[in-house]
């Protein structure tokens, strides 16, 4: 019985180092994107809201609408249908007011690069979906490999138990090597647990981002290794967000609104004209016809102009603060995540290349050893349990790298990885 289960120990921790995930992969990162990309709710309203503000452009350059006006002019109080006076007359009367040149154009050219801002705004929410989806994505296949990962490890922890218990039935070990192998077994059962119900959230996190239901089955989903290539280096990415991030475009749009917006606002102290003619039909008399000409005289401008152009100054110092600011963000956020992603990557070689081998050789030797009464059980079972954080953490560090990956993505307005 000994041999037997020792034996099933050893079959198990010679079959711990095979792959991650034996089901295969049914949405792959591609396809989730695409389909992020089709159905989120989100970047539908972006870009809905882009194609609303394209429409703003026209209106904002258009002349006012016309007034066309009827008018009984002229009639007797006293004998109000009648038409003997010669004043007395039928009148059509159209007007139409004429901005200060200046004014529309600049209101068309603020509108122009406020809906530039917004196309720039839906091509920023689709970068950042992407990151989103990434995220999600990674972390629920990263949940799929630690669930592999856990499982394996109670079958090895079971049969740990099993020989701990044989050998404490011919007296070679002592309960307190059953009790802990029982431990054990019960701590990875709630591992699991906690583990399963991260990869419920993550799931339908990641169905959220796919805009459809988060009931919808997620079944495995890949994790592909690291790039072996380097990543381009920081003065790179820097030099691609500023000229590319489409946030940043939206807020180079928005200043040079706000510039426009402020030229029109500097013309709003001259006049607007207005042109009017009258045709005026008289019934006992020869018909007239009457033309007019009007401004507007900006008396009260200590009340509205000067205040839109202090406004309109205003707003063109936020929006370049805004864009200064966000250069600044750009910047910090593409050096902490380029940083994190070679932190992972080479963590990640580190882990594959010495230390989840290293550590199962020294399960391996513990098991001996512990067969011939040289370490305790606890010893064998403390190894156990470092392979299985180990080799758990080199599937977080490459869920982790794969999304700052996608980040930096994001944060450069392009594709980063050759």
């Amino acid at each position: 019985m000994n041999g037997r289960a020792l034996s099933l120990v050893a079959v198990l921790l010679g079959g711990s180092a095979g792959s991650a995930a034996a089901q295969g992969d049914t949405l792959t990162i591609v396809e989730a994107m695409r389909l992020a990309r089709e159905a989120n709710p989100m970047l539908r309203a972006s870009r809905a809201s882009a194609t609303a503000a394209g429409e703003r452009v026209g209106p904002a350059g258009a002349l006012p609408d016309p007034q066309l006006q009827f008018g009984l002019m002229n009639r007797m109080a006293s004998d109000f249908w009648s038409t003997m006076d010669p004043m007395t007359m039928n009148q059509v009367q159209l007007m139409q007011m004429l901005p200060w040149p200046g004014k529309q154009g600049g209101a068309k050219r603020a509108a122009r690069h406020n809906a530039a801002a917004a196309d720039a705004d839906a091509a920023e929410q689709e970068r950042m979906l992407a990151a989103q989806v990434r995220m999600a994505y990674y972390q629920a296949a990263y949940a799929d490999r630690a669930l592999d990962v856990m499982g394996r490890t109670r079958d090895l922890l079971r049969g740990f138990l099993e020989v701990s218990t044989t050998m404490y039935a011919v007296g070679s070990a002592v309960q307190q090597d059953v009790l802990r192998a029982q431990v054990e077994v019960a701590r990875m059962n709630e591992e699991i647990t906690r583990m399963g119900q991260e990869r419920v959230a993550m799931a339908a996190r990641l169905n959220a981002t796919l805009g459809r239901s988060a009931l919808t089955p997620i079944a495995a989903l890949e994790l592909p290794e690291a790039d072996t290539a380097e990543l381009p280096s920081v003065d790179s990415l820097v030099a691609w967000a500023l000229a590319g991030r489409p946030a940043l475009v939206a807020g180079q749009e928005r200043v040079a609104a706000a510039d426009a917006s402020l030229s029109a606002a500097r013309r709003e102290l001259y006049p607007d004209f207005s042109l009017g003619v009258a045709y005026q039909q008289r019934p006992q008399f020869p018909t007239m016809v009457s033309l007019m000409v009007g401004i507007n005289v900006p008396i009260f401008a200590g009340g509205r102009q000067l205040p839109m152009r202090r406004e309109m100054a205003a707003m063109r110092d936020m929006a370049t603060a805004e864009l200064a600011n966000l250069q600044n963000e750009t910047m910090a956020r593409i050096i902490e995540t380029r940083a994190r992603a070679v932190q992972d990557r080479n963590l990640i070689r580190l882990y594959r290349g010495g230390i989840v081998p290293q550590a199962r050789a020294a399960v391996q030797a513990s098991l001996s050893s512990y067969r011939v009464g040289r370490v305790t059980f606890m010893t064998l079972v403390d190894n156990q349990m470092t392979v299985n954080r180990y080799e758990t953490e080199t599937y977080r560090l490459l869920a982790d790298y794969h999304q700052a990956v996608g980040e930096l993505e994001a944060l450069v307005g392009r594709a980063v990885q050759p």
